[in-house]
């Protein structure tokens, strides 16, 4: 095969620790009438990257593959340069920088990849990098996502737990871009932080126990998927909202005796990414409402540290991969 055809991508054949990640050369694929080729100049190892590679919870194996993954690239977000489009393609061109999430379709632990036109694909705004950009979309459309299903409006009081993680961080950022009063809570080392990107108050959860500052919010978000509902509950106005990022069968009990009994909304599941929302996201980073926060670059040869310290779950926003 050509080497002009190969491309190298950060592949696991089976499930297990960050070791079953490595590097392999394969095919580079070419772009349908609808699709578009890009290639990638960075990546993200986000907590939904290292659960898929160990299938944690289990579950994972129903939709990724029973015995060992169906798809070997992970990875579900990016930001590069188109190189070619399909004979259908209308709304980009080649040399575009553009944005995307790839949802479960993952993929993008690679140099290159195709993505149909209508995926959660966007223009990169003028004043955004590489790594930013693909940094962005899986927790900016998250947790957009969940902040309109809350229905935030301006002059609510919004929680959020787990402020300093890439979810939390951009829970921070578009709850004050709504208007909202933000109570943000983390570790010490984090404080600063998420101060600066705009909550009103930042609590120590090693200092001080949340649950119980006898205040009410319209929207406690958990952005970890640490908290239940029941140690929240009292914070929460009878006709707010809780988001939690996780997902369990206690939760599911807990939204569907709420919805009958008039309680507290609960808020779980998967975001709807699409294109627009994205294209929403790049003019907040355009207009200055939205940035991202970077902890860490690594390399795709260094894939298995990257997963190994996002596993960890001490990461302060996001974790880059610089794949070219």
């Amino acid at each position: 095969m050509n080497a002009n055809h190969t491309m190298q991508a950060a592949v696991y054949e089976q499930y297990g620790p960050p070791e079953v990640l490595h590097l392999r050369q394969i095919a580079k694929p070419l772009p349908k009438p609808n699709e578009v080729l890009i290639k990638i100049h960075a990546t993200t190892v986000t907590s939904g990257d290292w659960r898929m590679r160990q299938a944690d919870p289990y579950i994972v194996r129903l939709f990724a593959g029973l015995f060992k993954p169906h798809n070997p690239i992970l990875g579900h977000e990016l930001a590069g340069e188109i190189e070619a489009i399909g004979a259908e393609v209308t709304n980009f061109k080649v040399g575009d920088a553009v944005f995307a999430s790839t949802k479960l379709q993952s993929g993008t632990y690679a140099e290159y990849i195709c993505m149909d036109e209508g995926a959660a694909l966007a223009i990169i705004p003028a004043n955004t990098s590489y790594p930013e950009a693909a940094a962005v979309p899986v927790g900016g459309l998250t947790v957009l996502h969940f902040l309109r299903e809350a229905h935030i409006t301006w002059g609510q009081a919004v929680l959020v737990y787990g402020a300093s993680g890439s979810l939390g961080t951009y829970a921070v950022q578009l709850a004050k871009y709504y208007g909202a009063t933000v109570t943000a809570v983390c570790s010490t080392s984090n404080m600063a932080m998420v101060q600066a990107l705009g909550a009103d108050e930042v609590l120590d959860y090693t200092q001080t126990d949340f649950t119980q500052i006898g205040q009410r919010f319209d929207v406690v978000m958990d952005a970890v998927g640490l908290t239940t509902y029941r140690q929240c509950q009292q914070l929460i106005y009878p006709k707010g909202s809780y988001i939690n990022v996780g997902w369990g069968f206690g939760l599911m009990m807990y939204k569907l005796l709420n919805a009958l009994m008039g309680k507290p909304r609960i808020i779980i599941g998967m975001s709807k990414d699409n294109a627009a929302d994205l294209r929403f996201l790049a003019q907040m980073l355009t207009d200055g409402h939205l940035k991202a926060a970077i902890d860490r670059h690594y390399s795709l040869a260094e894939m298995v540290e990257a997963h190994r310290y996002v596993q960890a779950g001490h990461k302060k926003g996001n974790v880059v991969i610089d794949v070219r």
